[in-house]
């Protein structure tokens, strides 16, 4: 599916990336461990299916890591009870977090939480759901208002304009210089 620019319904100005949906939906099947991430709000959403007698499945919001290791480590901190794991499924979302529930994506992460039979689990991919969503409004809003961000194009200030209008140009046309009235309505014919 093509990226939207609608701004009235559905993902408002998506970017075009092509999703190959049934290839992430496949991931997030097989995949004991996936970090879907969001370089937009620099946030990871860290999916662990890992069930033991004392903790069952796991679903967070997560900083983004620097490196695979950092995210093992990251993982091995959070679930101190479980070996560190074959792999992690690592999954870039180059898109806008409604995006994810636009192609139904979302729908087959919460169905596959729901199979594991907590509802504390779907309960938490709701609030997960929400804290990205909410995370990803406020970054786009501090884009557009320009806080903590930099222009790479500066705006002219009064320095920058003083420069452009030198004291030379000003004197380039003087309203007392008859003589240069003269010269321009002169009838050199009579």
């Amino acid at each position: 599916m093509n990226g939207q620019t609608s701004c009235s319904g559905g993902t408002p100005l998506d970017s075009d990336y092509r999703i190959d949906v049934s290839e992430v939906n496949r991931n997030i099947d097989a995949a004991e461990v996936v970090a879907l991430y969001f370089p937009l709000v620099r946030k990871t959403l860290l999916m662990d299916m890992r069930t033991n007698d004392v903790d069952g499945a796991m679903i967070r919001v997560v900083p983004m890591a620097n490196t695979p290791d950092e995210r093992f480590q990251s993982l091995l901190k959070m679930r101190p009870r479980f070996r560190k794991p074959d792999s992690i499924t690592i999954i870039p979302w180059p898109k806008y977090v409604p995006s994810l529930v636009d192609l139904g994506i979302w729908d087959h992460i919460v169905r596959r939480f729901a199979d594991t039979g907590s509802a504390e689990i779907v309960r938490e991919c709701d609030r997960c759901y929400a804290e990205l969503a909410k995370l990803e409004r406020e970054e786009v809003r501090r884009a557009i208002t320009g806080e903590n961000y930099e222009t790479m194009w500066g705006q002219p200030g009064v320095s920058e304009v003083e420069a452009l209008v030198s004291d030379d140009d000003e004197d380039d046309f003087d309203e007392d210089d008859e003589d240069g009235d003269e010269d321009i309505f002169s009838d050199e014919d009579n």
